[in-house]
């Protein structure tokens, strides 16, 4: 009987002594296991990595992996979406910011750094990047009411008109800013006020002559036989003029529009320049004025519509004529330059103003001395317009009283 109880408790005991071991042994597994899961929230580890040996844990860790696995789509999906989200912000032409509740920068993309010069943005505040008083105000009071506000300034610093669009972020209690580029809009709208009133301006006068020409005419100027002719003689001047400026108009409308194609052809800048001297030729004898072509033997041939180009050359010889006094001069000349042929057109005349050198090639555009003359303001405009749309580019030199200087570029054939 004593055998038996001493065998019941070796039994007893080893059972015991087993049962420890297999505690001892599991509770190292699972702080193993539980480690390997810390690591793999803390993505350290791949799911993959985790212990598979676990008794009773398998369901466990077949779930932590298939969660695992949804995470790691959703975020590359999530990361995804803020490459492209930051390749638009990065590329929009128009300013994003936002804002915290603070105040303070959290985002800011290239276009509001640069429509406001400012770099190094984040982390400072609203007004310092803003440094405009309307447009701060506009985001004080989004911020007050808790409103969309929006309102437009001009900034004299960078020549640029700005229209800020600030919207709430209820739940953060911040702000995203939107910045919009109006500048070319509202040059545009300027460009196109001065050219109803310069064309306005432009037709007064002509049309006031014409009127003041019938009535005269009408009033028994017809039946005199000297004064008739004299007056039909200013309203056929006066209808030409109009002709003229209706021609030029609608010559600029197709050349902006681009709707006036160009014949490209190989043009010999030489015979390009006589002709253009035979045409004006006339004109300068009968205004007392030596027209002179500088010899240019051997410059390539250029690319060029040759009907444009010689009317761009009698737009500037006439402009030349015109405001060079008798005995003067007028000389035409070409030089070969890099890829291009440059062409030039210089007098001996009144000279243009340092101050509207910049602004002479643009429409309706006149001097103080040419608004005393005749002419429309726009042959300058449309030869701008020709010598671009052949890929060169036209300036002018000048000095007051001693005469000016055109030049104009056209790339080789």
């Amino acid at each position: 009987m004593d055998w038996l109880l001493l065998l019941l408790a070796g039994i007893l005991a080893a059972t015991l002594g087993w049962l420890a071991w297999r505690h001892a042994l599991l509770r190292r597994r699972l702080k193993d296991y539980h480690a390997a899961l810390r690591l793999v929230a803390e993505e350290q580890r791949p799911p993959s990595d985790l212990p598979a040996d676990v008794p009773g844990l398998e369901d466990l860790t077949n779930t932590v992996k298939t969660l695992a696995l949804a995470q790691a789509v959703q975020t590359s999906s999530l990361e995804a979406e803020r490459v492209r989200l930051a390749a638009v912000l990065e590329q929009m032409t128009d300013g994003v910011l936002i804002a915290n509740s603070s105040g303070r920068i959290q985002f800011v993309n290239p276009a509001a750094e640069r429509l406001f010069n400012v770099s190094e943005s984040l982390g400072r505040s609203v007004v310092e990047v803003l440094r405009h008083h309307k447009l701060v105000e506009t985001w004080q009071r989004c911020q007050q009411s808790g409103q969309p506000q929006e309102e437009s300034a001009e900034l004299p610093h960078q020549r640029a008109f700005l229209q800020l669009v600030a919207l709430p972020d209820r739940q953060t209690g911040g702000s995203l800013l939107l910045v919009h580029d109006l500048t070319r809009i509202r040059r545009l709208e300027s460009v196109r006020r001065d050219f109803i009133s310069n064309v306005s301006h432009e037709l007064r006068t002509p049309l006031a002559s014409l009127k003041a020409l019938t009535e005269t005419l009408r009033d028994g100027a017809l039946e005199d036989p000297q004064a008739a002719p004299r007056f039909l003689e200013r309203i056929e001047t006066e209808v030409d003029a109009l002709t003229q400026m209706a021609q030029e108009l609608l010559d600029l409308s197709r050349i902006e529009s681009g709707q006036g194609t160009l014949e490209f052809d190989r043009v010999d800048p030489s015979r390009l320049l006589e002709a253009a001297a035979e045409r004006m030729r006339a004109q300068a004898e009968r205004a007392g004025l030596a027209l002179t072509v500088v010899e240019t033997a051997g410059l390539p041939e250029v690319r060029a519509d040759r009907g444009r180009l010689e009317q761009v050359l009698v737009n500037l010889i006439h402009n030349a004529v015109k405001f060079t006094p008798p005995g003067g001069s007028v000389i035409l000349s070409a030089s070969a330059e890099g890829r291009s042929v440059r062409f030039s057109v210089r007098d001996t005349g009144v000279g243009i103003a340092e101050e509207d050198l910049e602004r002479i090639f643009e429409r309706f555009f006149k001097s103080d001395r040419a608004r005393s003359g005749g002419g429309t303001g726009l042959g300058l405009s449309i030869s701008r317009h020709i010598v671009e749309a052949h890929g060169g580019r036209i300036w002018a030199e000048s000095q007051e009283g001693r005469g000016s200087t055109f030049f104009f570029t056209v790339p080789v054939f």
